[in-house]
């Protein structure tokens, strides 16, 4: 590091995340901040069904003011175990229940001003669990693609989130070994 916290401040606490800012100053003793979201995290599910096709969904997210088509995914309550939140997202918001889980990896979404990582699983032997959506997931719908249909929707950009393009291609290099 070349530089030192003189100032650090958490100006908002909030549901999803916190807001802290704090004053540095450079070794060479020019001062900066940095603006840093505070993030428990999240995990992501690729569901592969018994025919080998890939459960995504679809929902409404506000910020961009879009329907994105994703995988399954959650934000970790604080000190939740990952793999905890990964089983509960899956069958909340597909209706299915894993009788195997992998941990793919772990990835850091936006390092350049939050905290966030985001750990990928794979879950397979799905079986009919309950769906249990959130208030907010009213809308959401799920659907079932193999990997060639996925692979095209990536590329006309109907599928462009970051962690579900992550999620894909951990599944591809985790069946190639």
């Amino acid at each position: 590091m070349n530089f030192e916290v003189t100032k650090s401040e958490v100006l908002f606490r909030g549901r999803v995340f916190d807001l802290q800012v704090d004053e540095i100053r450079y070794d060479s003793g020019n001062p900066g901040v940095r603006e840093t979201a505070i993030h428990h995290g999240g995990a992501v599910v690729v569901p592969i069904t018994p025919e080998g096709k890939i459960l995504m969904i679809s929902q409404f997210r506000y910020p961009l003011k879009k329907t994105l088509i994703e995988l399954p995914a959650g934000k970790l309550f604080k000190g939740e175990d990952p793999l905890i939140c990964a089983v509960r997202e899956l069958e909340e918001e597909t209706g299915f229940i894993a009788g195997k889980v992998t941990k793919l990896t772990s990835i850091s979404t936006t390092p350049g001003f939050c905290t966030e990582i985001l750990h990928i699983y794979l879950a397979e032997e799905l079986t009919k669990g309950k769906i249990n959506r959130e208030e907010g997931e009213a809308g959401m719908q799920m659907m079932e693609w193999t990997l060639d249909e996925i692979d095209a929707k990536i590329l006309s950009q109907e599928i462009y989130d970051a962690k579900t393009l992550c999620g894909i291609l951990l599944y591809k290099l985790h069946i190639k070994k």
